[in-house]
């Protein structure tokens, strides 16, 4: 499969067990095991929310990427390429950098909207970093925000979950769709959903136009890498 090779919209390998499964090991294991019950055991052991949420990230990354590997590709045989991960045109910079200019902006005046009515629950990464900014603890909070999180995120969401509801449903449902659970597990940010929204129809824009994951990583890692900076600067 080439970058010029549509067919992935169309038709895919898997079936309602491979959905379910993997939908579970998010909502189950993601949500439920590691952020509340694994979450405070490493804010115990740590004692410091900014490393206990970077190894949040990094537990799930293993699961999540696991859990593709091992109930999506291995199973069928099948490469990384099946969900994205391969290599995308020249071109398609211009795309990235539009579409990063579009989501930071909006993503900024949304943040400030909620702030300003009061809507508003912080991230305890965020609250941790702004209490204490160094350039380890901002390092940490970029490695986390700007490469972890898109890779995995970008891989489980628009590589397999988009890309599921894209060869049934057509390309606006799974936008919709894909986006909105995209959103609903990153509760309790509420100040953040819209934008968690948003970016969600965006990066599955961007994989629908270059048929690779990597604009949307790169996209998702420019944006949540500049708020981390803006975050430390506040």
């Amino acid at each position: 499969m080439n970058t010029q090779d549509t067919s992935w919209k169309e038709r895919d390998p898997w079936g309602g067990k491979e959905l379910l499964f993997l939908l579970g090991i998010e909502f189950f294991v993601g949500i439920i095991f590691i952020k509340f019950v694994l979450h405070p055991i490493y804010s115990d052991f740590l004692k410091d929310d900014l490393y206990a949420g970077t190894l949040v990230g990094l537990t799930l990354a293993v699961t999540l990427i696991s859990g593709v590997y091992f109930i999506a590709l291995r199973p069928k045989n099948l490469s990384w390429s099946a969900v994205g991960v391969k290599p995308f045109r020249k071109k398609d910079w211009k795309l990235i950098f539009i579409y990063s200019i579009t989501l930071l902006v909006g993503a900024v005046i949304i943040v400030v909207l909620t702030s300003f009515i009061g809507n508003t629950w912080e991230n305890n990464k965020t609250e941790a970093l702004q209490r204490d900014v160094t350039f380890l603890t901002v390092l940490l909070a970029f490695v986390s925000a700007a490469i972890i999180s898109p890779i995995y995120e970008e891989i489980f969401y628009r590589g397999f979950l988009y890309r599921w509801f894209r060869t049934r449903y057509g390309l606006w449902s799974a936008v919709l769709l894909s986006s909105f659970v995209f959103t609903i597990v990153h509760i309790p940010t509420y100040n953040v959903m819209p934008v968690n929204f948003i970016s969600g129809i965006i990066f599955a824009l961007a994989y629908e136009r270059t048929n690779s994951i990597w604009p949307a990583v790169l996209i998702h890692g420019l944006t949540n890498g500049t708020m981390v900076l803006l975050t430390s600067l506040g």
